[in-house]
């Protein structure tokens, strides 16, 4: 068997290895670095029989210090991860419960939704007019072949089991009516 690793008590150069390997295999707010930093010097304090104080002045300095170096922004982290999840086909609600559990400011999820307004809206040959709910309905819908996406023969004997995993998905009533009854896919 072998030997349980002693526990080493966290020190500004570990923290800093440590959050720079997390940075560098995820994308990440604030928030969520501070995370798992904190969770780190909270096991290594539990098993030092130790205060995690002094730690985790450690990882606010080192959060501000990345923060002011542009490291860390949870503007951008925001806008990339809002448009990752639209591809996916996940609802502006959606977006906003998946950035908010993450830790991002509301004025941040609401600057990057605004934002992919925007980016829609400026696509020549939009079919969503802007609107984001639509374009990730779509989306969704093609992902589980719902509405225009399901054979012709079964769409009529599914419509209302399509509306309702558009509704559990998270869209109005009224795009996923409009993503239903849509005749051919865009």
């Amino acid at each position: 068997m072998s030997k349980s690793r002693q526990p080493r008590r966290p020190s500004k150069a570990s923290l800093e290895n440590v959050a720079l390997f997390y940075l560098e295999r995820f994308a990440a707010s604030a928030e969520q670095l501070r995370r798992v930093l904190v969770r780190r010097i909270e096991r290594a304090a539990r098993q030092l029989d130790e205060e995690p104080a002094a730690g985790l002045a450690l990882v606010d300095d080192l959060i501000a210090r990345y923060r002011a170096s542009g490291l860390l922004d949870d503007r951008q982290y925001a806008g990339a991860r809002s448009r990752s999840l639209l591809r996916r086909g996940t609802s502006t609600r959606g977006i906003r419960q998946h950035l908010a559990a993450r830790g991002v400011a509301s004025d941040d999820i609401e600057a990057a939704l605004a934002e992919l307004g925007a980016e829609l809206g400026a696509e020549p040959g939009a079919d969503a007019d802007g609107d984001p709910d639509l374009a990730a309905a779509f989306a969704y819908a093609r992902r589980r072949r719902l509405g225009p996406y399901r054979p012709a023969p079964a769409r009529a004997d599914c419509r209302l089991k399509d509306l309702a995993t558009l509704g559990r998905a998270g869209f109005s009533f009224a795009i996923a009516r409009a993503v239903v009854d849509c005749e051919e896919a865009p």
